[in-house]
């Protein structure tokens, strides 16, 4: 589960940051499907034919994770290190963009023998422009690298940003304010009431974090301040908790199973 980290906050209410502008994309659904690192079921994660089976079963986002390489080229990856997807070992930002394009991603679940490039941060641009739309987990990058990168391809409406840390979220505040970010429900906020506070002293537009973190009226309370709720609840037996998670009131789930997901969701008349 992703946490916010608890300085981000006082860094927040002390930085002076530019007033909130941003919006997020334009919804083409009216309940939000968030592919957890791509489409990743019958793929490995992260890859570009994880997002293209994204877009071919009509998620609205893909979430993906940005690094940078040795030698500052953008490239996609969850962890630090290569030597979970790949049939390399080494840091990210160890190598260079040529050593890690030489790498193969291995979908070591299945013992395939059927490999996949790294995709960089460009051509997941190139593949999901005008088609779906790109949840950035915002692990170790620049700002103004990425934005240039996004507004190369105009996709300035088509982004929101997820942030990790406190320095995070003071650039692209500053930078880029009418980019919309998202952070998780801090660990202290139990009820409507501190959510209510929280929101009130914090420019943010979108919320994360465990569906399991929030009640109903913690979901309503934040609808009821414009501020969108798309928490996790990717799991491989995540079907069991969707019911939970619709009673809930969230209008948007991030999933490791997002055709399942959205054929639940018409049989439910919700998409």
């Amino acid at each position: 589960m992703k946490k916010t980290i608890a300085c981000l906050l006082l860094l927040a209410h002390a930085a002076k940051l530019p007033a909130q502008t941003a919006s997020i994309p334009e919804p083409k659904h009216k309940f939000i499907v968030i592919a957890h690192r791509g489409d990743h079921v019958e793929v490995p994660e992260n890859t570009i034919a994880a997002y293209e089976n994204g877009i071919k079963n009509g998620v609205d986002y893909v979430e993906i994770d940005l690094r940078t390489s040795k030698d500052s080229v953008l490239v996609i990856m969850h962890d630090a290190t290569v030597d979970r997807m790949t049939n390399g070992k080494g840091k990210i930002s160890e190598l260079t963009y040529e050593e890690i394009r030489k790498l193969k991603v291995v979908d070591k679940r299945r013992d395939s023998t059927k490999t996949y490039p790294v995709p960089s941060f460009e051509e997941v641009l190139k593949t999901c422009r005008n088609k779906i739309y790109i949840y950035l987990d915002f692990k170790d990058a620049s700002v103004q690298q990425s934005y240039d990168m996004i507004k190369k391809f105009g996709m300035e409406k088509q982004v929101i940003v997820y942030i990790n840390t406190p320095f995070q979220y003071q650039e692209w505040r500053r930078l880029v304010p009418s980019m919309p970010v998202m952070l998780s429900l801090p660990e202290n906020i139990k009820n409507e009431d501190e959510l209510k506070n929280f929101l009130a002293k914090y420019p943010l537009e979108l919320l994360d974090g465990d569906y399991s973190d929030y009640t109903a009226a913690m979901v309503k309370a934040a609808d009821a301040e414009g501020k969108t709720t798309w928490p996790d609840i990717q799991s491989p037996n995540e079907d069991r908790n969707w019911d939970k998670a619709l009673e809930l009131g969230f209008k948007g789930l991030q999933t490791d199973h997002p055709k399942a997901l959205i054929e639940y969701l018409q049989k439910k008349g919700l998409r």
